[in-house]
């Protein structure tokens, strides 16, 4: 359980400029505490001579007590009120702001996406899976976007939904969809995001919030879905991330069909109703928790004494890198570098923008 003080200084370097969930693990295994961690990062910075803007204890204090007004509350990972699935993915966000969902089963959970611009049959099918999986007892999880987002929560009111944003609390997206997500409230259900009070969603945070709806569930089932839409990347973080992925069939006519069924053809479960769902569900609920991996703790700075590594350590890392993500194992063999100093030289690159991480895992040059 953080202190007051220890949430504001998490909150602070959270929302300091490009630090993500891995920069913000790392900073904590290195530092020790998120207060060291911001005092450390002028001097990390030192070498890029990048300008980097720091969340001041006052801003962080301002975000808390504005997200109180809304009835929210930010919740850290290691906390009792920590969604536990999303321990389990690969970089889960250390702190998010979550209101409701005080009594909902937040382990037997199934994840609704689909095309915003869902045919009339898509509607209906939703409406039938939601129905009946709240009816099981299980949790229905989706994005409150249009289509078949809206109608996953809609079916599910009554038993147990939770919306993850991709937006701040203050910003919810559409628009139309607002009176939705007081129901939801009203209701029992939960909202989720891990976006700062004030943001309005951009086109880069929709992945984002697709992580977590993968993430806060067991299994994703895609309804209907074009070739390329936000709906595949769900369903492709979920099989990164362990998950299920089970898919309504279509007509090959339809193309918001395309998707689910290229999905069937990849392997992903084709379904007609809930139980089919359930069925494959049951067998690893709750025992597939083993196939994660274990939940992250900070290493308190066990390498801080660690030298700060050099220009030419700098430059063979460079060398090594490209747009092209790659493990930091096969990076530290192609450079030579040790653990340690990878780790610091990543860490100056990515706050200075200078990378992005794939799944947690992989690093890539950004141009």
């Amino acid at each position: 359980m953080l202190t007051p003080s220890q949430r504001v200084a998490w909150l602070r370097l959270l929302r300091t400029d490009n630090v993500g969930p891995v920069t913000f693990r790392q900073l904590l295994n290195r530092f020790g505490s998120a207060e060291a961690a911001i005092d450390a990062l002028p001097g990390l910075l030192k070498r890029t001579g990048k300008p980097l803007r720091v969340t001041t204890p006052s801003q962080a204090e301002d975000e808390i007590a504005g997200l109180q007004r809304y009835g929210a509350r930010l919740v850290a990972t290691g906390e009792a009120g920590y969604p536990d699935l999303l321990n389990h993915i690969s970089a889960p966000p250390p702190l998010i702001t979550m209101a409701g969902g005080e009594n909902l089963d937040w382990q037997r959970t199934v994840g609704i996406v689909g095309a915003r611009n869902a045919s009339s049959a898509g509607i209906k099918m939703t409406r039938l899976l939601a129905t009946d999986l709240g009816e099981r007892g299980y949790t229905v999880v989706s994005g409150l976007a249009r289509g078949i987002d809206t109608a996953a929560h809609q079916a599910s009111l009554t038993t147990g939904t939770i919306a993850v944003l991709a937006g701040g609390f203050d910003k919810i997206y559409p628009s139309e969809n607002i009176p939705l997500a007081h129901d939801i409230l009203d209701n029992g259900g939960a909202l989720l995001t891990e976006m700062p009070l004030g943001w309005e969603p951009r086109a880069r945070d929709f992945p984002r919030r697709n992580r977590l709806v993968s993430g806060l569930s067991l299994g994703i089932v895609v309804v209907e879905a074009a070739k390329r839409s936000g709906s595949l990347i769900t369903a492709r973080l979920a099989l990164e991330q362990n998950r299920d992925v089970f898919a309504v069939p279509g007509s090959p006519l339809d193309p918001r069909a395309e998707g689910g069924n290229s999905l069937i053809q990849q392997g992903a479960k084709l379904i007609t109703n809930a139980e089919d769902i359930i069925e494959t569900l049951g067998s690893a609920d709750p025992a597939r928790n083993a196939l994660f991996d274990p939940p992250w703790e900070p290493d308190l700075g066990i390498e801080a004494a660690e030298p700060a590594p050099g220009d030419d350590e700098k430059s063979r890392l460079l060398s090594a890198l490209s747009a092209t993500p790659v493990e930091i194992d096969e990076l530290i063999r192609q450079s030579s570098l040790t653990a340690a100093a990878m780790q610091m030289l990543l860490l100056e690159l990515d706050l200075a923008g200078q990378i992005e991480w794939s799944s947690g895992q992989l690093v890539a040059l950004k141009y």
